[in-house]
């Protein structure tokens, strides 16, 4: 395996890198045997195809796009994760068919005299249309699991329950600490992209109320827009979301540039405004006490935890239930017997403290949210 990088002002329109450096990595192929060259960028089709005449014939070249692609396929589970999957996919591949089969175009005749398209040129349309088609039919699919998510995040947003939403760069650990927070069994591996589908479990707090909390497809630097298009009905889960815990690995040695990625994709999303706490996971891995002191110093504001032994655990749990218990307003109040419906959506939508039964009514102490509240104002206990 051999690296090299280029410094250029602006990219090669023709090669991505310039002449001389594609005949090194031409020539580091041959002494490495290699059979795949990776960029670390996005290459258009053209770029692409003339990279491929550069190297052996024997050599695929891809791009940034292409890699992740590969390792989402391996790793999406769910049908909608496969289909978000395969919709990126073929867009990825589209534009890049006439470089696919020009190989195959050079190697065949013509279509005869007064021919307007050769043969290769005839394949190439039948497999336009048949990608068009692939990806028409996955919008689709896709459009009713979308609605289907949609009614279930519909639901939650009408019961009042608080919604937390797990965001962070790839590998930090958001499928590790989802578990040990709610007790799941979500998938969880020292992998990049070990998960791709949003996963939602309920986690009750000290006090008794309970919350949702969402774990979302790791971000990475330059996320590629096809991706964000195709993950779309997963990110909205962070949109939707009353609270982020932004979950950061503590022993990564770039952490200040997975934070910034992770606030730019936030961003991208619309997500920026959104309440979040900045989680410092894997404290266990952390080479000393200075290490975890630095970063307490730097970030004064964050909570340094190991989803792994579950230290800080207990103290992210309370910065939860302290930031969820705000947004609520406090009642006491007796509601009339008749006004039974009042009761039920008490129950359905509030955090009840106590409840009795009265002469005059069902007398509540409760937890109200704010767009809630105003119903039980009539009732307020003198």
């Amino acid at each position: 395996m051999a690296k090299t990088t280029q410094r250029l002002a602006s990219p090669n329109p023709r090669t991505f890198i310039g002449s001389g450096k594609a005949q090194e990595v031409a020539e580091l192929c041959r002494a490495c045997a290699a059979d795949l060259v990776v960029f670390d960028d996005e290459l258009s089709p053209s770029q692409q195809v003339n990279l491929e005449k550069i190297v052996d014939r024997d050599v695929k070249v891809i791009d940034r796009t292409a890699l992740i692609l590969d390792i989402f396929a391996l790793h999406a589970t769910t049908k909608e994760g496969r289909l978000q999957v395969r919709l990126a996919q073929n867009e990825y591949l589209y534009p890049r068919l006439r470089g696919m089969w020009a190989h195959l175009a050079s190697n065949r005749m013509g279509g005869g005299v007064g021919s307007r398209f050769g043969e290769g040129e005839s394949q190439l349309e039948v497999d336009r249309r048949m990608v068009r088609n692939r990806i028409s039919s996955i919008k689709k699919e896709l459009a009713r699991l979308e609605n289907i998510r949609s009614l279930q995040r519909e639901s939650r947003y009408k019961s009042g329950t608080f919604k937390i939403a797990l965001a962070g760069y790839t590998n930090a650990g958001k499928s590790s600490l989802i578990n040990r927070l709610t007790n799941a069994e979500v998938l969880s591996m020292d992998k990049l992209f070990a998960t791709l589908d949003s996963t939602t479990r309920r986690l009750r707090l000290p006090e008794g109320r309970e919350v949702t909390v969402t774990d979302t497809i790791g971000f990475i630097r330059k996320l590629p827009t096809t991706l964000v298009e195709s993950f779309k009905s997963t990110l909205d889960e962070i949109n939707g979301a009353d609270l982020i815990l932004h979950v950061i690995d503590s022993s990564s040695e770039e952490i200040a540039y997975q934070i910034e990625t992770v606030e730019n994709v936030l961003g991208q999303i619309g997500a920026e405004e959104i309440e979040r706490i900045e989680v410092f996971n894997k404290a266990d891995a952390l080479e000393s006490a200075e290490a975890a002191a630095r970063l307490s110093r730097t970030h004064p504001d964050a909570l340094l935890v190991s989803a792994l032994t579950g230290q800080g655990i207990d103290e992210l749990i309370e910065r939860i239930a302290k930031i969820a218990a705000s947004r609520d307003d406090f009642l006491d109040v007796v509601i009339p017997y008749d006004k039974g419906q009042l009761v039920a959506m008490a129950h359905k939508r509030c955090h009840i403290i106590s409840e009795s039964h009265e002469t005059d009514g069902t007398h509540l102490r409760l937890y109200a949210p704010q767009d809630t509240s105003h119903l039980f104002a009539a009732y307020r206990a003198q």
